[in-house]
Parts: C-alpha cells; sequence; structure tokens
C-alpha cells in the first residue's frame, strides 16, 4: 500500500450572494494556538455588538493550531458554541489542512512536525521524543495514538474547515487568491498558500475585496484591493480583529 494520499476532495466554499450584507462583520486573523488572545478578541467583539446593538457575523480565517501552546484548546473553543452568543464561521488555514492529513497519515505529512506541529501535539499530551518519530519507514504507533489522543469532533472539525466565504464583494480567505483568475476558477492550494504576486497585485478582480491571514507583519497590511490581518500573534501578543460595518473598516 503506498504511503501517498488518494486526491483529497476539494473544500467546501460559502457563497452568501452579491447583496452586501446588512449586519456587522467582524475578521479574526491567524490565530496559532493562542487561546487567551482569541477569548480576548470575542470579548471584544461582543462587548461592540452590545454596544451598537447591531447583529454581527465573526469569521476567523484559519491557522488555529501550531506554533503558540494552547492548539487542543482553541480547536476545543470553537466546536462548542460561543460563550458569548457569537455567530461564528471558521475557515481553513493551511495549517489547519496539513494537521488534518497528518492525523489520517502521519508518514506522508511529516513535513508538517517542521511547523511547529511538535507544539501542537503537545497540548493534545502527545510527546513526540518519548515516541520516536521515524523520518523514514512506518510510524503506525503515531497513528494510533493520533486516533485515541485527539478528539472525534476535532478531527471533524478540521476535515470540515470551509475554505472560502464570500459576502457580496467580500471574499475572506487564509492566504488570498491568484490574481486575475475567477473565484470559481481558483484553486485550494493557492487559498491556502498563496503570497506574490497576491500581496503585491491584490485580487486583479473587478468588484472583489479580500480580506486574507496567513503573511504576518506586525500591523495590519494593505495593498490593491485587499487587506491582511495575520499580525503574528504568537510572537506579537496582538490579535487582529477588523470589523467591517456598511463598507467601512475599523479594527478593535
Amino acid at each position: 500500500m503506498s504511503d501517498r494520499d488518494p486526491p483529497a476532495p476539494a473544500r467546501r466554499r460559502i457563497n452568501l450572494g452579491e447583496r452586501p450584507p446588512n449586519y456587522s462583520i467582524y475578521a479574526i486573523g491567524d490565530v496559532h494556538g493562542c487561546i487567551d488572545q482569541l477569548r480576548d478578541a470575542e470579548s471584544k467583539i461582543a462587548r461592540d455588538i452590545a454596544e451598537t446593538g447591531m447583529p454581527g457575523l465573526t469569521i476567523l480565517l484559519g491557522d488555529y493550531v501550531n506554533r503558540g501552546p494552547h492548539s487542543a484548546q482553541v480547536i476545543e473553543h470553537l466546536v462548542k458554541p460561543s460563550a458569548f452568543g457569537l455567530k461564528r464561521i471558521s475557515l481553513c488555514g493551511n495549517h489547519d489542512d496539513l494537521f488534518s492529513k497528518f492525523i489520517r497519515n502521519p508518514d506522508a505529512h511529516l513535513d508538517w512536525l517542521d511547523m511547529g506541529g511538535h507544539r501542537t501535539l503537545l497540548s493534545y499530551g502527545i510527546d513526540l521524543h518519548q515516541i520516536g518519530v521515524k523520518r523514514r519507514g512506518k510510524n503506525s504507533d503515531l497513528k494510533d495514538m493520533l486516533a485515541r489522543r485527539i478528539p472525534a469532533d476535532h478531527q471533524q472539525f478540521l476535515a470540515d474547515l470551509p475554505i472560502s466565504m464570500r459576502i457580496g464583494q467580500l471574499f475572506f480567505v487564509h492566504a488570498g487568491i491568484r490574481p486575475g483568475v475567477s473565484l470559481d476558477a481558483q484553486k485550494d492550494r493557492d487559498l491556502l498558500w498563496i503570497r506574490e504576486p497576491f500581496l503585491s497585485e491584490g485580487a486583479g478582480i473587478a468588484s472583489v475585496f479580500v480580506i486574507h491571514g496567513h503573511t504576518p507583519n506586525p500591523t495590519p497590511s494593505t495593498g490593491p484591493q485587499r487587506i491582511g490581518i495575520d499580525t503574528g500573534v504568537f510572537y506579537s501578543g496582538k490579535l487582529a480583529v477588523l470589523k467591517i460595518d456598511r463598507g467601512r473598516t475599523r479594527f478593535l
């Protein structure tokens, strides 16, 4: 039997139509295992909704795992209903996508460990130094341990994450899009991984504005038809929350 994965089905893409939203949208950047900052971000959103009296939708842009210390706690937080009553949609990041593949077939995705996966596994009580992972050969013990230690609802959450969301002219995605390519023709890999030429050229599609994460900057970054809100929370301690209300944007 081959160690390679069978072709994965394309991830779901959410399209709420071309009409602009009649509610506030709150976008949260890459979380990377930082549960305290995520809870604080949601508290700010709940407070803003209460103060304005406007309904709101919270969209998380992916990368819930790796690098930070509490990946398992972040996933557990997101699989449950919001304690603040927030309506949430969690999109998929490249780290989450690879984690899901690693759980199913660790031997084919050992490179995920080099992206901070060791810390994610530690948050589930799995210490690879004690297991002795082989970079060549079979790791059947590890696969069995992943199946036992990572809760089934966490695995299902990762497998079911949608890859993008469109609301009117707004397009929410983890990494960005291939400039000039229609949204329907975008490849999952670009939506999860792209940097250039997207960061320099932007969407390249009329009437589309992209809100994305993936590329960390100390402060949110802007470019043609895009705004990036990955502020590197695992080293900066700051998790960006972008509010979009009737075409106006501001950070909480």
